[in-house]
C-alpha cells in the first residue's frame, strides 16, 4: 500500500539529507520525495512516498521524524482526505507521419506540448499516477526518448463545514 507523509520541516541546509538518510538508516524505501518552500518562508514541505502493507512501518517512520530537530509536523496523507499530482515531461518521437497520432493523444490527456522539434516533441502532463501510466503507455509505440518524473506531491483536501 503506498503513503503519502507530509513533514512540514525547518528551510535550511540539510534538513532533507538527514530525513532521507533516516529512511537509510531504517531500511526503508522511498519511492519518491518532492521538497519545496511552503506558505511560510522559514518552513519547507517535504512530500515522501513509500510502499509498505504494515501500518507500524508508517507509525515508526513518523514517530523519527519527529526525533529530528527541524521537523515541525508530519501527516500521513490518506488518499481520500487528500488532493494528489504528479508532473511529468515525455520526449516523443515524432515525424511528420505520426505528429497527428501524438497530438490527439496528449489532446485527450488533456497534457500540452510544451517543446517541439523537427523529429521529437515533449508534453507535460499533469495528474495522478495513473494518469500520467496511462499516457506513458500510450506513447511507447512512438518510442519514448526521456521520461522525467516529480515523484507524487499531496496535500489535504480543503475542510468543507455547512455555511462556508
Amino acid at each position: 500500500m503506498r503513503h503519502i507523509i507530509s513533514a512540514l520541516v525547518v528551510n535550511r541546509s540539510g534538513v532533507m539529507v538527514r530525513v532521507a538518510g533516516l529512511f537509510s538508516r531504517r531500511g526503508y524505501n522511498i519511492e519518491s520525495i518532492a521538497v519545496g518552500s511552503s506558505e511560510d518562508p522559514n518552513l519547507a514541505r517535504i512530500i515522501i512516498v513509500v510502499e509498505t502493507e504494515d501500518k507500524q512501518v508508517v507509525e515508526q517512520i513518523e514517530k523519527q521524524l519527529y526525533k529530528l530537530i527541524d521537523v515541525v509536523k508530519v501527516n500521513d496523507l490518506s488518499p481520500s482526505e487528500s488532493v494528489e499530482r504528479e508532473l511529468a515531461l515525455i520526449k516523443v518521437n515524432t515525424g511528420s507521419h505520426n505528429r497527428s497520432d501524438v497530438l490527439q493523444i496528449v489532446d485527450i490527456f488533456r497534457a500540452k506540448i510544451v517543446d517541439v522539434g523537427s523529429r521529437a516533441v515533449v508534453v507535460e502532463i499533469t495528474g495522478s499516477i495513473d494518469k500520467v501510466e496511462a499516457l506513458i503507455a500510450l506513447l511507447k509505440p512512438f518510442g519514448i526518448r526521456e521520461i522525467v518524473r516529480t515523484g507524487q506531491i499531496a496535500m489535504l483536501r480543503s475542510l468543507r463545514k455547512t455555511g462556508e
